[in-house]
């Protein structure tokens, strides 16, 4: 495949919380009583790791089943996570959209690179159409096996699509996302909100959405 031309920097987005948002909390703020007893759970089933590994394509019947083998009180809070799960993203990023509609129409080469199960992946495609239409490609951690900040899941997406990270602009709300990003010498951007995403690509030349700031 050709490279990307340097002059016209490809795009490559995170998805979760720059995109579309997500919070595992809003499920359990309807299951348990107080943000104390999420985080009391959360800590006692190490929710962060347990959720990870779906992240690198672990089975999620097989998950919740060993979870709640060794949790087993806690057994109907681990099984929701699974079977509401559409409940933890309630709708796109404001503004977001927007921004990829501009860049779209402004002929940017668009991808994305995702932590994200590749089940859940397949639920909220279908949910959100505008993330399959908008991309060229989208790097799964579910479906490869790993996820950010390995370098090894940015790499694979530089090279598969013909990608050099100088031609690149990379946006991550994670801290440590953005860090492995510009390690390997590409331009990356911690995302915060829509409007100062908007002035950074404005800033290089990029296409924005008509009217905004």
């Amino acid at each position: 495949m050709n490279k990307h031309a340097a002059s016209a920097p490809a795009v490559i987005f995170d998805v979760g919380n720059v995109l579309i948002r997500w919070d595992a909390r809003l499920l359990y703020r309807q299951l348990l009583p107080d943000e104390a007893a999420i985080d009391a759970f959360f800590a006692e089933v190490e929710f962060h790791d347990w959720n990870l590994g779906f992240d690198r394509g672990a089975a999620w019947d097989e998950g919740v089943a060993a979870l709640s083998a060794r949790h087993p009180h806690r057994a109907p809070l681990i099984a929701a996570f699974h079977q509401r799960w559409h409940e933890t993203v309630p709708g796109t990023v404001e503004g977001m959209p927007e921004v990829l509609a501009a860049l779209t129409a402004g002929g940017v080469a668009l991808y994305a690179i995702t932590n994200f199960s590749g089940d859940k992946w397949a639920e909220t495609r279908e949910r959100f159409p505008f993330l399959a239409a908008a991309f060229r490609d989208v790097v799964v951690s579910g479906h490869e096996g790993v996820v950010k900040p390995d370098p090894e899941i940015y790499r694979r997406c530089l090279e598969r699509n013909g990608l050099e990270p100088a031609g690149s602009v990379f946006i991550d709300d994670s801290a440590a996302n953005v860090a492995g990003a510009a390690a390997l010498g590409i331009d990356a951007i911690r995302f915060t909100d829509a409007p100062s995403l908007v002035a950074a690509f404005r800033a290089r030349g990029l296409p924005v959405p008509a009217g905004s700031a």
